[in-house]
C-alpha cells in the first residue's frame, strides 16, 4: 500500500510544476501584445536609432498565413506532402520470449527506429503580403495536420524492411520477432494559418521569431489565441485537482500503512 502512496506523491509533485508551466504559458499569452509586422518594423528602426542594427529583441504574438522560406517549400518525408514543416516518426512493435518461475511469456515492446523534424526556417505572411522569418527550432507546434498514421505488419524473415522508402533493420538475432513498424507523420502547408509566442530579433538582418535567447515560451499553433488560452484553462484546472487529489491520497495511504 505505501508503494500506491509514493506512487500517488511523485504524480502529484510532477503535476504541479506541469500545472506552473501552464500556467505561466497562460500568463504570457495574456500578458504579450499582438504586432503587426508594420509595427515590428517601427520597433525595430526605434531600436537601431539606439542600439545599433542587430540588436532588437521583443516578446511578442505574430499571426499570419505560414509561408516558405528562400529556399521553397518543402517535402515530408513520408507522404511527399508540400509543406514549410514536417516531422516523422517511425516505432517498432516487437514481441520478446521472458522466462519466469520456469515458465515462458512472450511480451510485446516498441522501440523508435527513426525520427526527425525539419529544421529550414519558414515564414508567415500577412494579408499585404509583408514577410517576417520563422526559426522552428526543434519546436514541436500545436495541433498541426497529420498525414500519415499507419502501421505496416511485418512479413517475412529478411534481414531488412523497406517501406515509404526506408529501410529498416528487423533486429534478428536478438531473441525477439519483429511485428510491424508504426509510421506517423505531420505537417504545417503552405497557407496555414499560424499563431506564434516568441523573441522577434534581427541577428540575421530581417525580422525574425524564435526561441527567446534568454528563456522564455515559443509557442507554435494552427490555434486561435484564444483557443490555446481556453485550452490552458481547462489544463490548468485539470492539473489542479489531480495535484490535490494525488497528494492526500498519497498521504492517505503512507499514514494507513504506518498504522497497520
Amino acid at each position: 500500500m505505501w508503494i500506491v502512496g509514493v506512487v500517488l506523491l511523485i504524480v502529484a509533485v510532477v503535476a504541479f510544476f506541469y500545472m506552473k508551466h501552464t500556467r505561466s504559458e497562460l500568463h504570457a499569452m495574456i500578458g504579450t501584445e499582438t504586432l503587426s509586422i508594420p509595427q515590428l518594423e517601427q520597433y525595430r528602426q526605434a531600436s537601431d536609432e539606439v542600439g545599433g542594427r542587430g540588436a532588437f529583441r521583443k516578446t511578442a504574438e505574430v499571426v499570419g498565413a505560414a509561408h516558405p522560406g528562400p529556399h521553397g517549400p518543402l517535402k515530408a518525408e513520408l507522404s511527399k506532402t508540400e509543406c514549410v514543416w514536417y516531422r516523422y516518426r517511425i516505432d517498432r512493435h516487437y514481441e520478446v520470449i521472458e522466462y519466469r518461475d520456469g515458465k515462458r511469456h512472450r511480451r510485446k515492446r516498441t522501440e523508435r527506429v527513426a525520427e526527425h523534424t525539419s529544421a529550414q526556417n519558414y515564414a508567415v505572411i500577412d494579408e499585404e503580403g509583408r514577410t517576417i522569418g520563422v526559426d522552428p527550432n526543434g519546436t514541436k507546434p500545436d495541433s498541426v495536420e497529420q498525414t500519415v498514421s499507419r502501421f505496416e505488419p511485418h512479413r517475412g524473415n529478411s534481414q531488412s524492411i523497406e517501406l515509404f522508402g526506408f529501410k529498416l533493420p528487423t533486429m534478428l538475432g536478438r531473441g525477439d520477432s519483429t511485428i510491424g513498424y508504426d509510421y506517423k507523420e505531420w505537417v504545417i502547408r503552405p497557407g496555414q494559418r499560424l499563431y506564434i509566442l516568441g523573441e522577434v530579433h534581427d541577428r540575421f538582418g530581417p525580422l525574425m521569431i524564435g526561441k527567446p535567447a534568454q528563456g522564455g515560451h515559443f509557442i507554435i499553433s494552427t490555434r486561435t489565441e484564444e483557443e490555446l488560452r481556453a485550452s490552458r484553462v481547462k489544463r490548468h484546472k485539470l492539473l489542479a485537482i489531480t495535484v490535490i487529489t494525488s497528494f492526500v491520497l498519497g498521504w492517505v495511504l503512507l499514514i494507513a500503512d504506518l498504522l497497520r
